[in-house]
């Protein structure tokens, strides 16, 4: 059997403390740190910039760069023409097909068919394309009226 030292017990060892680690500025912008903190009475420190929020600088190049766009582009986009719109519809009421049945043909939805034919759409060629091949009508490229 171990014998014990005869006498006062005495501890070895040194304390140790832990501490937290402080945290990141990143981690105390973060909104729900700073909720916490509310929450728990401590003090939260609250800077306000000058300017802040107010994007003076941005705001003159944002219309330098509308400027630059209009000068560039066109204001509207091209629609898709009266007799191509003509030819979807004819074509389509002839082969007894709905704007759904269409649009499931071509793999698109059928708001876009409904769209090429009220001519809302912006041409797309893969999609003409598409129509073409299901309707057997030609729509792209200059349409010869008989």
């Amino acid at each position: 059997m171990p014998m014990r030292p005869t006498g006062g017990l005495k501890q070895d060892w040194d304390p140790i403390v832990l501490h937290k680690p402080k945290m990141k500025a990143q981690d105390l912008k973060d909104p729900k740190v700073v909720n916490q903190a509310l929450r728990t009475g401590a003090q939260v420190q609250t800077v306000k910039k000058f300017d802040g929020g107010l994007n003076k600088k941005a705001a003159t190049a944002a219309v330098n760069v509308r400027k630059l766009d209009e000068a560039a582009e066109p204001a509207a986009l091209e629609k898709v023409p009266v007799d191509v719109r003509q030819a979807i519809q004819k074509a389509r009421i002839e082969k007894k097909m709905s704007q759904a049945d269409l649009a499931k043909k071509i793999n698109e939805r059928t708001q876009v068919v409904a769209e090429y034919e009220n001519g809302k759409a912006v041409p797309n060629q893969l999609v003409l394309g598409k129509m073409e091949k299901v309707l057997g009508v030609k729509l792209r490229g200059k349409i010869h009226k008989s």
